[in-house]
């Protein structure tokens, strides 16, 4: 049984996405930014814009029933991997005690310039 969740993003008709896709106990979530909205929290700032995204990332695990708990894996893409003590210090406060294998590669650019980090993860729910 597949079941998939929004944003209420227009991107999601126009590039053909969901926010998250859970089919039988594999839970996967989008790339995900920290727009909210049209608003971009944590303007410079790699750590606010990590907690963020994991906020948002753990709201759409539980819509689907699950939660950080569940998650397996975590790919970062960061626009500046100097910036990966930041990144890995607010990642260690959601995960600290899940410890979710990772991934942080740094890419050229995200969709938009003011964005530092897009994190999609996995959940596998026993």
């Amino acid at each position: 049984m597949r079941k998939q969740i929004g944003s209420g993003s227009p991107w999601e008709d126009i590039v053909g996405y969901s926010r998250a896709v859970k089919v039988g106990n594999i839970i996967e979530v989008a790339g995900t930014t920290a727009m909210d909205g049209d608003t971009l929290v944590g303007e410079g700032d790699v750590y606010a814009q990590t907690v963020f995204i994991f906020q948002k990332i753990e709201q759409a695990l539980q819509d689907l029933g699950s939660s950080l708990n569940d998650v397996v894996r975590t790919r970062m893409f960061v626009t500046n991997i100097n910036d990966w003590e930041l990144i890995g210090r607010a990642h260690g406060e959601f995960f600290a005690a899940i410890k979710p294998v990772a991934t942080m590669v740094e890419v050229k650019a995200l969709i938009n310039s003011d964005l530092l980090i897009e994190i999609e993860v996995t959940a596998i729910i026993p």
